[in-house]
């Protein structure tokens, strides 16, 4: 996921999106723990999903803050 694509989403989108990632990653975790694995890049590109989606919604936070 780019990170032109999170900027265009709407804050329900992106609550959701995370959601949906976070569940992934808890997947990820065990699939390693229990050597089912096959993709473990996928974990990386969670996790930076993940931080990206964060990222974005600090910024919207404090762009709202500031404007109120």
């Amino acid at each position: 996921m780019k990170y032109a694509d999170i900027k265009t989403m709407s804050d329900g989108e992106l609550k959701d999106t995370l959601l949906e990632l976070k569940k992934e990653q808890f997947n990820l975790r065990f699939q390693k723990a229990t050597g089912q694995a096959e993709n473990t890049a996928r974990m990386r590109q969670v996790r930076r999903d993940v931080a990206r989606i964060k990222t974005e919604q600090t910024a919207r936070a404090k762009k709202a803050a500031a404007g109120a």
